[in-house]
Order: C-alpha cells, then structure tokens, then sequence
C-alpha cells in the first residue's frame, strides 16, 4: 500500500506594499508556523512606461517600493527566524540587458542582482543559502496581458530551476537568462542595441 502524501498552502492576506502589514506576516509565521525554513522574495511589479509620462514618478515610486524596499525589509525580518535555511530571490534576464519600455523594473532587477551577490556574502558564516532566480520572460501577463504568450511556458521554467536547485546551483537561469548571464559587455550591448531599436 502507497502511503498517502498531503500538499497543502497556507495562505496569509498581507499587503506588502504596507510596512506595518509585513510586520505582522514576519509576526504571524513566527506564532504560527516557526519552522518556516525558505523565503522567496518574489513580489514585483512591471510598468511599461516613458520618462516623459506624466504618471511616470507615480508608478516608478510604486514599482521601487514593491520590487526593493519589500524584499529587503521582509531579508532583514526573517532572517531572525532560526529555521530559515534559504533565501530565493527572483530577479530577471532584464538585470543584465534593459528594456527600456520598462526602465524603472529593470533597474530595480539589477539593484536585486547586486543585493543578492552582497546578501550571499555577508550571510556565508551562517547557515543560510542565497539563492538568486533569474528569470526569463515567459508565459505571464507581467506588464500586461498577451505580451509575454510567445515565450515559455511557466511550466518549463519550474521544471527546468527545480532540476538546477537539485544540482546545488545557487544561480537558477533559464533560455534567454541563461545566455545573458554569461555575455560580456560588448554582446550584451549588441543585444540591448536590438531590444531597444
């Protein structure tokens, strides 16, 4: 007889954007579930948007709190929680070439890129891993819907990083961020030069 296996999630309404409502998350999984072991840092928001938008501030502001403050405030909360082994945060291909329809999240990816980098350094005496993601663009509506329904399935992409986490990797790519995490300056220039016609 197969023994039965149950997978179940816990869900907790929280507004990330509210500094007070991450509190109360770190507050809650402290009472309610101490032995939480991963944090993925995976909150984001993508806006196509100009400079010369009149809103442009506006949502630049938004897309900075969401995409920096909250992973760095939710880093420094549950890092204190003694059964945290691994932090995953999720950036994007868009870290090491911009889009410039989307200026503001790709800059907020490469500052998470560098965070990432200083975040696995500075906790190597500890025992918790530092794992960045870095997606491509796949089969999503970030930004909006249908721009995204050539590329990947999700579906790929999950199984492609759970096989990279199983091999000890602690930089999971995938198609396009795979090949840009490896180019240097003058391909990647190249590529930013055909992305940004």
């Amino acid at each position: 007889m197969v023994p039965l296996v149950y997978n179940f999630v816990i869900t907790k309404p929280c507004d990330l954007s509210n500094e007070t409502d991450r509190i109360e998350l770190y507050d809650w999984v402290t009472k309610n579930h101490s032995d939480l072991n991963v944090l993925v840092n995976n909150a984001g928001i993508q806006n196509w948007m100009n400079v010369t938008d009149n809103d442009f501030y506006q949502k630049a502001n938004k897309e900075i709190e969401i995409n920096l403050v909250v992973p760095i405030h939710l880093t420094n909360l549950f890092i204190n929680l003694k059964s945290l082994n691994t932090i995953i945060n999720v950036t994007s291909g868009l870290a090491f070439i911009p889009l410039s329809k989307v200026p503001v999240y790709c800059a907020t990816k490469t500052f998470m890129r560098s965070f990432t980098l200083s975040l696995r350094h500075s906790l190597k005496s500890t025992n918790i891993e530092v794992i960045e993601m870095i997606p491509p663009a796949v089969n999503t509506d970030l930004g909006r819907k249908g721009i995204h329904d050539g590329h990947p399935a999700v579906s790929d992409f999950v199984e492609s990083v759970f096989q990279q986490m199983k091999e000890g990797k602690t930089e999971l790519t995938f198609g396009f961020s795979e090949a840009s995490a490896k180019e240097n300056n003058e391909v990647i220039a190249e590529y930013f030069n055909r992305m940004n016609p």
